[in-house]
């Protein structure tokens, strides 16, 4: 029996898996496609993983720009992943077995998980990484993309060693992410910023194309679609402990999850570990409680309500709004995107934006405003 089988070997998995194995926990990842590559597209803040190696960075542009109504030098590294080293940082101590869990049954002492294939892994503790999927009614980010020379992407906006983490300008409810990838090549992406369900892909593959028209470009090289789900709530307790994008670890503003997964990865680890004697069920609830502390959840439901005034405003008011979001202090932005469990950082970013705000985007904010309030 394997102290623990974790199920999705995407970055949060494999983060959590060496997390554990350093730990001295028998560790089983288990992976539909173990050699296969990761072809999405990270990227981060540097300061929310500090300690990813350089081996992990496919670039680190010197600017950082962001178009509300007018363009904005964020004071913020924004590093591009590379996937390979990123993968080759995060493995080693654990065994990886190929296949798909197709089921898993909870026992006092531990878990059956069954695969696909047949086969059945004992753990005394089952984790799924294997992200979040659509259900319902979901709020859901989309995107489409494509990689083209930098010089190409020239025409667009920022420079060659320039990455553009909004630009709202010209678009149809969405904007647009530029991205050099370290090669001579940069990803330009038409994104919908959420939506419920998200934008059809092909929807945004037109606009990108006629956004590149515009400049002179024509729509070729490596595609890229993205579809995230966004407002995943926080789990509730169980034999089976989600992680990642399957944890609610997505940021309902932003899609982003990788960072907060791979830096939240030791301190699971930790919990496991020193509930590990006392059997697979505190085991469980350590590992949620580590994951989600109350200021967690509270900054988790500010988030999600931020999120419902967003989809709730007029498409045009959107880029009103990021306008006034790049004006915050360094701080106030990096607290809103980033603090996990920074409720008082969180709190002051709303605040100061609701103070900020013009009244026609300030009727939008006005539950957010009144939610902030009570927490």
């Amino acid at each position: 029996m394997a102290d623990m089988v974790i199920a999705g070997g995407g970055p949060a998995g494999r983060a959590l898996a060496r997390a554990c194995a350093r730990r001295g926990l028998t560790t089983v990842l288990v992976d539909p496609a173990p050699g296969r590559r990761w072809r999405a597209t990270y990227g981060l803040w540097a300061d929310e993983l500090p300690s990813l190696p350089e081996s992990a960075v496919a670039c680190a542009p010197s600017t950082t720009l962001a178009f509300g109504t007018g363009p904005h030098v964020l004071d913020r590294q924004y590093l591009v992943v590379d996937n390979a080293g990123l993968r080759d940082w995060l493995t080693g101590g654990y065994d990886v077995v190929a296949g798909t869990v197709s089921g898993v049954d909870h026992g006092r002492h531990g878990s059956s998980v069954r695969l696909e294939d047949g086969r059945v892994l004992a753990a005394g503790l089952y984790i799924d990484a294997t992200g979040a999927r659509p259900r319902g009614n979901r709020y859901e980010q989309t995107a489409f993309g494509a990689v083209l020379p930098a010089e190409d992407a020239l025409r667009l906006a920022g420079g060659p060693d320039t990455a553009v983490f909004m630009d709202w300008r010209g678009g149809e409810g969405g904007f647009l992410y530029v991205l050099p990838l370290g090669d001579g090549t940069v990803l330009v992406e038409e994104t919908s910023l959420a939506g419920r369900p998200g934008l059809a892909i092909d929807v945004l593959a037109a606009r990108l194309r006629a956004r590149l028209a515009a400049a002179g470009l024509t729509l070729r090289g490596r595609e890229e679609r993205v579809r995230i789900v966004l407002d995943v709530p926080v789990p509730r307790r169980g034999a089976a402990v989600p992680f990642g994008a399957s944890a609610g670890l997505v940021h309902p503003a932003t899609g982003y999850s990788v960072a907060t997964s791979v830096r939240l990865a030791d301190p699971v680890a930790d919990a496991v570990a020193r509930s590990w004697e006392r059997g697979p069920a505190e085991a469980a609830s350590a590992a949620h409680r580590a994951l989600w502390p109350s200021s967690a959840r509270i900054v988790h439901g500010l988030r999600r309500h931020g999120l419902r005034a967003l989809c709730g405003m007029p498409p045009e008011l959107v880029p009103v709004f990021f306008e006034l979001f790049f004006t915050l202090p360094t701080g106030l932005q990096r607290a809103f995107t980033s603090g996990h469990d920074d409720v008082s950082g969180t709190a002051e970013a709303m605040s100061a934006l609701f103070r900020i705000a013009p009244w026609r985007v300030k009727k939008h904010l006005i539950g957010w405003h009144a939610l902030r309030r009570s927490r």
